[in-house]
């Protein structure tokens, strides 16, 4: 089959890929705590059903006390295998009266599907089932299995069971992982790095209860001013983070200008960027900091009382190549020694997840960045992602040697975990040529 009858063997398939992407979409597979786990189980159905009617053999991997993740085999020939990757749970779509349309009502406008999940990473499933189409099961030069997760946006509790409880399913070759995106619509990407992140809670404790502010208020401490100091100390003036002995270097690669940073963001002009260097160091290969919750009495509920309990969850996210672990105790020991008037302290942190650095030398990642190419019919840009996709680190520590390649067909309109998410159609249908032509590629690919 040459590349003309391919693309449009995919283009004439594409309200089929619009379809099955919508009806995924349908399903609010939010896998927080609070949520109805039915959705994902029914999320994981659909997608099961989605790869069978693409010719694969696939089925439910039940993960015990977990979400279910769809594991699937198609193709067979070849030396070679392909693992492909994508998610099927989403991020919770608060504030729905925010978006322009319900979050779980597909809806195209302008060229793009919108709705929760579409970029992130839904779109993903539907481009490992239109490539296996497009290419069907004669013409498949290599071995393909394909692995759907179903907690990745809300936990890594079980991704260990995943991967390494999995290892006899999933070893492979090569792991594509379509959970990345275009650095602009209409632009191949593959990705060539990713952060590691974590998260801690941080508990400060004054009392056993709340006291009066006017009977006991001048030499009590209260909890969130403790606690505010603390965080506080994360960062100096000019926002530079300032734990000691996190790791950082200069991005190597693609940089990104100030203003279009400011623009997709959509920061207030008179805000301040953190930090220093390039944005793509500050995104890409150095840590940052956020406090991404707080918990205390809320403003609605005030009363004249001195607080006696706080807490708050900092995210950090770390350089690829940092040790995690040391890093979070590295997190652990400021805020401990941040800590003022001898206030009581408790902090949990997750499990952190590693950072990777993808390797930009071998045939393999040649031959994919050919197939983009080709499909996009432009030069591809290879930036880093200043996100995390933890199976990708757990992959290489389970099947050393194993090859990553990272991209999707999210771009940066794509709003991933906030309002009005949505995917490009064109770069949908993109992607699936592009991976359509790098497995009947893969045969052929020398190993590294």
């Amino acid at each position: 089959m040459d590349i003309e009858t391919l693309r449009t063997r995919i283009h004439d398939d594409m309200p089929r890929v619009i379809e099955e992407l919508s009806s995924l979409v349908e399903i609010p597979s939010v896998g927080y705590a609070g949520y109805d786990p039915a959705n994902v189980r029914a999320s994981a159905e659909r997608t099961r059903d989605i790869f069978r009617s693409s010719g694969a053999d696939a089925e439910l991997l039940e993960i015990d006390g977990g979400h279910p993740a769809v594991f699937g085999r198609a193709g067979g020939g070849g030396s070679r295998t392909a693992l492909l990757y994508a998610h099927h749970d989403v991020q919770p779509a608060a504030h729905p009266e925010t978006w322009t349309t319900p979050p779980f009502e597909p809806t195209v406008r302008d060229g793009r599907l919108f709705g929760r999940g579409t970029a992130d990473d839904k779109c993903g499933i539907a481009i490992h089932a239109a490539a296996l189409r497009a290419l069907g099961e004669g013409s498949l030069p290599c071995a393909v299995k394909l692995i759907v997760e179903g907690e990745e946006e809300c936990s890594t509790e079980h991704l260990p069971e995943l991967v390494r409880g999995n290892k006899d399913l999933l070893r492979s070759d090569v792991a594509v992982i379509a959970d990345g995106g275009n650095y602009r619509t209409g632009v191949p990407t593959i990705g060539t790095s990713i952060r590691g992140a974590t998260q801690v809670t941080v508990q400060v404790d004054v009392l056993p209860i709340a006291q009066h502010s006017g009977s006991y208020g001048g030499p009590l401490p209260d909890a969130i001013m403790a606690l505010s100091r603390m965080l506080a100390s994360l960062h100096d003036d000019a926002g530079e983070v300032m734990v000691e002995g996190l790791h950082a270097f200069r991005w190597p690669g693609t940089h990104i200008a100030e203003d279009e940073f400011r623009e997709e963001t959509g920061v207030f002009p008179e805000v301040q960027l953190l930090g220093s260097g390039t944005i793509a160091d500050r995104t890409l290969s150095k840590p940052s900091i956020n406090v991404l919750a707080f918990e205390a009495p809320s403003v609605d509920e005030v009363s004249n009382q001195i607080v006696h309990t706080a807490r708050a969850v900092v995210g950090l996210r770390m350089a690829p190549g940092e040790d995690h672990h040391a890093a979070v105790a590295k997190l652990r020991e400021h805020l401990l020694a941040a800590a003022p008037w001898g206030v009581r302290v408790t902090i949990d942190a997750a499990d952190p997840g590693a950072g990777y650095i993808v390797d930009a030398s071998t045939p393999t990642y040649q031959a994919a960045m050919s197939a983009l190419a080709t499909a996009f019919d432009r030069r591809v840009v290879e930036m880093g992602s200043g996100g995390s996709i933890p199976l990708v680190p757990m992959l290489a520590e389970t099947f050393p040697g194993i090859e990553v390649l990272i991209w999707g067909a999210g771009d940066h309109r794509s709003n991933i975990h906030s309002v009005d998410e949505s995917v490009d159609l064109a770069d949908l249908e993109r992607m699936v040529v592009g991976e359509a032509l790098f497995l009947r590629a893969l045969g052929e690919v020398p190993t590294a």
